[in-house]
């Protein structure tokens, strides 16, 4: 019998561990909110600086964040790989694998780069507007200088994040909105003497921003005393196949993952564009708000998926389920809350953000759907993070992808545009598809951890 199965064994309290996993998980969620921020920093100097200039960052914002959800997926893989390492006690291990993984990074941020120069030749065939196609192109070319730091800036995140230590990311995130906000209104307006780069100079602003937080990341890995130890940059590896290949056997289903999620959301929002553009900014108005909640479950199921990962590392079978219903018991707790503020307060909120009537109406409907798949999307989010923690991945993409796809989005289509029912049936499609994938990851995580109570 293993240790950690020995009933005389110290365990490790429930209380305990919902303590431990929330003070990880609030430093996470406070970073995904300061990510979120980027986005709403650039549109309100991109609005105050014209029309044209919020919709080429709003398309610009769009083809890169679509497309960068499969590396950030990726790499994420790294942080259940260096908790497992940690909770095995084989820390030597983890600054090999730490480089490995910056050269993944630093492929995945080219292969972006390429991307994003290439991506604004499809702006005209895709049907934008003429005299959006300049200042889109202008920002993509400005921001795409700034990719590889976002890769690598990640791949920094996670490799702390695996360590327990959360604090880092939180305060590096808020960090690079004081240093967004001025470069961007400066090169965007053309302030101090330099010329006017409206979108062009937000792009340019956002990569330095990335520059900056990457730079400062390595800085504070390199020198802190807590990662002192792990000798990080000790010394030069070159890329070895192997464990490059390790991070994306296990990562890459999660990119894919990620990446059908979120596509998912683009795809439903261009359908409802088709009903008009009443819909279209009901739609807009109530995404935003129901993204702004998703930042909570994101960052307490991250913290989770640390926690499991490090209770597999030291062969503890009980403890991957006392850390996965710590995470479903903070996260219900969550949801709670927001489902509550949404259907108390969902027409003070649409108030905030536009005094039409029509859209208001429409805006506060989706916001009372939003409230009832609060539950579904916080538990298929939790359910995930557990599952990578246990780098359980290649089978909750498919899961994810019959959700998503399979049922979600011909529902959504079917009911809101087939049958008429407009917006709200598009919602009603997207919350049946997220409530299968809670229904289905939650079994998934289950199996998979009553198969390491028997071989651990």
């Amino acid at each position: 019998m293993s240790a950690s199965l020995d009933p005389a064994a110290p365990a490790h309290s429930a209380r305990q561990e919902l303590r431990t996993t929330g003070r990880l998980a609030l430093p996470l969620v406070l970073a995904h909110v300061s990510t979120g921020l980027v986005g709403f920093v650039d549109n309100v100097i991109a609005g105050h600086h014209g029309t044209a200039t919020l919709a080429a960052v709003t398309i610009g914002t769009a083809l890169l964040w679509l497309p960068m959800m499969v590396p950030i997926g990726t790499l994420i893989s790294l942080t259940a790989s260096v908790s497992e390492l940690d909770g095995a006690r084989r820390r030597d291990e983890i600054a090999p694998l730490f480089r490995q993984a910056l050269w993944l990074a630093l492929g995945l941020g080219a292969v972006l780069f390429a991307f994003l120069s290439l991506a604004p030749l499809a702006l005209t065939p895709m049907g934008i507007a003429p005299e959006i196609v300049p200042g889109g192109t202008a920002f993509l070319h400005g921001i795409r200088w700034g990719v590889p730091a976002l890769t690598l800036y990640f791949c920094m995140r996670y490799l702390s994040e695996g360590m327990h230590w959360t604090l880092p990311t939180m305060l590096i995130g808020f960090g690079g909105l004081l240093v967004l906000g001025p470069l961007g209104y400066v090169l965007a307006f053309g302030k101090l003497g330099l010329p006017e780069r409206g979108a062009g100079g937000l792009g340019i602003a956002s990569a330095c921003m990335m520059w900056l937080q990457a730079l400062t990341y390595a800085v504070y890995l390199a020198r802190s005393r807590r990662f002192r130890p792990l000798g990080l940059f000790a010394r030069f590896d070159p890329p070895r196949r192997a464990p490059i290949a390790q991070l994306l056997r296990t990562g890459l289903p999660i990119g894919v993952t990620v990446l059908m999620e979120g596509s998912l959301f683009i795809v439903t929002a261009l359908l409802i564009a088709r009903l008009g553009s009443v819909p279209a900014a009901a739609h807009q108005i109530a995404i935003n708000v129901a993204a702004l909640c998703f930042m909570v479950p994101m960052g307490v199921a991250e913290a989770t998926t640390v926690r499991v990962g490090h209770a597999l590392g030291a062969r503890d079978a009980h403890g991957v389920g006392r850390a996965a219903r710590a995470g479903y018991v903070i996260v219900l707790g969550t949801q709670v809350l927001s489902a509550s503020c949404l259907l108390i307060g969902h027409d003070w909120v649409v108030s905030l953000y536009t005094a039409d009537a029509a859209v208001a109406a429409i805006a506060g409907g989706l916001l009372l759907m939003a409230a009832a798949f609060q539950f579904p999307d916080g538990l298929q989010v939790l359910s995930a993070g557990a599952l990578r923690g246990l780098k359980d991945t290649r089978v909750p993409m498919w899961l994810a992808a019959v959700s998503y796809w399979g049922l979600g989005m011909p529902l959504g289509a079917g009911l809101g545009l087939g049958l008429g029912w407009g917006p709200k049936g598009m919602w009603l499609g997207l919350t049946l598809g997220l409530t299968a994938a809670a229904v289905l990851l939650g079994l998934r995580l289950r199996r998979t951890r009553l198969r390491l109570l028997r071989t651990l």
